[in-house]
């Protein structure tokens, strides 16, 4: 193509599609916004068009911060786009599956040109004309490709840009900086040190080898366009988590936050210790309001989720016009054009077939206590001693004990939706056609019955007996009564129906736990009961533990080789773990160590629903 023809393509497929800020802004004032608020409206939303300004504006009627003159802030990327993009979005989707998000899973693929800087509102489109004459100016500098050299620590791992390319990408940057910094009045930085595209950041180091393993599956010399885009954020929020909403939520009380389904929240988690269990208090991205909601309404989000991008500047290269793999029948694959060569990589990198040991550790279903208080057992006994129903999720009966009914009191049953929790679960790993080789349960009566009900919801309480490990109860410390419960003995979960294995002997017996043991007791015991576990259960398969809230990280992290957390901040991670709660890990075995990825079923998450008292609320005034 001639050199002429590229520039021409080059224009044409960065020619502004928007209307102009101008027009944008007259049409805000039309409408009756001062000024100020209708820039502010044009900034967040990336100036693309009046609906979506004036969307932003109606939702944001009651922002406290709304006549703040808080400017965005704005960063240079430069992307890339077609086949080699489609091989890291792969790698992010495989390396967080295998082993957990990391620092680089927070943005999406890019190499930073610029690093975030201010501009107030009134002169962005500045920079949007700025980025656009550099780019016309560079259009024929930019290389056909960009050579990335792969680069590998205990901490990170990602492609470094080759010198002679890096030089032009950031004469690029620093043209950009210069003249946006003079035109807009604002100080941009440009990146002149080592040019480099992460794959990922801050990880644990045991996890290096298969980091490495799947970044050599992507092929960095494969068909690229890159694009320098530029994206906005909220400044305010730059430290903070940041929340999606996944079912709607309206406020029971004035300090509470109104949410719609797919809502960001940003979370600042230095507020969060005096918070009410199960709450957090956040921001909305979307109202720019204040206030309380539910936990697991939520899920965490990318802190790049709620970023805008405002403009880009393809680079169209001669060479890349007309590189297209001609001697290759290109594959169409979820909508995405792919070559067989990528098709083969993209297979090898997410490939499992072979059978591992996995271990799956999940605390029980909702218990009774949870819903009724500690004096559950008293509401549904009569005056004679005998059970009875006293609202639908109790457990339609008790089983049969030796000792006094009163001992379910400190070792309590499922409610009847923990029983419907648990069953899910097991026909979501039915569906998932997971193989459970091995079933061990703490001795307390709800994981037992999680356990039970588990399998069969995976059809298979008849094939697969539940092991009862006294060294699976949780940190003897936190149970209320100061002492062991007497749990139910394995005759007579037996006589009531449990599928329990009867010739299975603890490997530590239920005279050895110690009432409130110390929380490094409780560690040598919870990394002395696993490692014996594994050794037990050689065959492959998945060997599912069902225990407490505190035996997520306390058999999980021995066993992937992770110190043990303080006390505190062990007790704080625990409070979170919901019902049904679950961790995975699986055994890489050539490498002879665990990893810790994601379990094979989604969460399980829905809301509270309080008693209701018709009389009181439909008849009485």
């Amino acid at each position: 193509m001639a050199v002429a023809e590229t520039q021409l393509y080059a224009k044409v497929s960065n020619k502004q599609r928007s209307r102009s800020t101008s027009v944008l802004l007259e049409s805000l004032l039309a409408k009756g916004f001062p000024a100020h608020i209708a820039q502010k409206a044009l900034a967040a939303t990336g100036q693309k068009t009046v609906e979506e300004a004036a969307k932003w504006l109606h939702s944001h009627c009651n922002d406290p911060s709304l006549e703040d003159p808080i400017p965005q802030e704005y960063a240079l990327y430069l992307c890339p786009t077609g086949c080699l993009n489609n091989y890291l979005l792969e790698f992010w989707k495989e390396s967080k599956r295998q082993c957990g998000k990391n620092r680089a899973h927070e943005v999406f693929p890019h190499i930073t040109l610029c690093d975030f800087f201010t501009c107030e509102d009134q002169k962005v489109e500045l920079l949007y004309d700025t980025l656009k004459r550099v780019g016309e100016s560079f259009s024929l500098r930019f290389p056909p490709s960009v050579s990335l050299l792969l680069h590998s620590s205990t901490s990170y791992l990602g492609f470094f840009i080759d010198d002679k390319h890096a030089n032009i990408l950031k004469e690029f940057a620093q043209a950009f900086s210069s003249e946006a910094s003079a035109v807009a009045d604002c100080h941009v930085k440009p990146c002149l040190k080592q040019l480099h595209l992460t794959l990922s950041h801050k990880f644990y180091p045991h996890h290096q080898k298969t980091l490495e393993q799947l970044a050599k599956c992507i092929n960095p010399e494969e068909t690229c366009q890159w694009v320098a885009a530029l994206y906005s954020r909220d400044m305010r929020f730059v430290h903070y988590q940041t929340l999606r909403a996944l079912f709607q939520y309206k406020p029971q009380n004035i300090d509470e936050l109104m949410i719609s389904a797919g809502d960001f929240i940003y979370v600042d988690p230095t507020e969060q210790s005096d918070v009410s269990k199960g709450w957090v208090i956040g921001t909305s991205h979307r109202t720019g309001c204040r206030g309380f909601l539910p936990e697991n309404y939520t899920e965490r989000a990318n802190e790049s989720d709620t970023w805008v991008k405002h403009r880009e500047y393809v680079f169209v290269t001669a060479s890349r016009l007309f590189t297209q793999t001609e001697n290759e029948t290109n594959v169409k694959t979820n909508g995405e054009v792919q070559s067989p060569s990528m098709l083969r990589s993209l297979t090898k990198m997410s490939q499992n077939a072979t059978l591992r040991r996995g271990l799956l550790v999940m605390r029980h279903g909702e218990r009774v206590d949870q819903v009724f208080g500690k004096s559950w057992l008293q509401q549904c006994l009569t005056a004679d001693g005998k059970y009875y129903r006293a609202d639908l999720n109790f457990p339609s009966t008790l089983p049969k004990r030796k000792d006094s009914m009163k001992h379910f009191e400190y070792d309590p049953p499922l409610s009847c939706c923990g029983i419907f929790q648990s069953r899910l679960i097991g026909e979501a790993l039915l569906d998932q056609e997971v193989t459970v080789s091995y079933v061990y349960s703490s001795p307390a009566l709800r994981c037992i019955q999680t356990a039970q009900h588990i399998l069969q919801g995976l059809k298979l309480d008849q094939k697969v007996k539940i092991r009862v490990e006294p060294g699976l109860f949780e940190w003897t410390k936190w149970e209320a009564s100061r002492v062991i419960p007497s749990f139910m003995t394995v005759t007579e979960l037996v006589e009531a129906s449990y599928k329990i294995d009867a010739s299975y002997r603890g490997n530590f017996p239920l005279s050895s736990l110690v009432p409130s043991e110390s929380y490094e007791e409780y560690v040598s015991r919870s990394s002395a009961v696993i490692k014996q576990i594994i050794t037990a259960c050689p065959s492959k398969g998945v060997i599912l533990i069902v225990g407490h809230g505190s035996s997520l990280a306390s058999f999980t992290r021995p066993l992937i080789g992770l110190p043990t957390r303080d006390s505190k901040d062990f007790a704080q991670v625990v409070r979170k773990i919901p019902s049904l709660g679950m961790c995975f890990c699986e055994e890489l075995t050539e490498e002879n160590r665990w990893q810790m990825v994601n379990p094979p079923v989604t969460t399980l998450t829905h809301g509270a629903n309080a008693a209701f008292n018709w009389r009181n609320a439909i008849v009485e005034d």
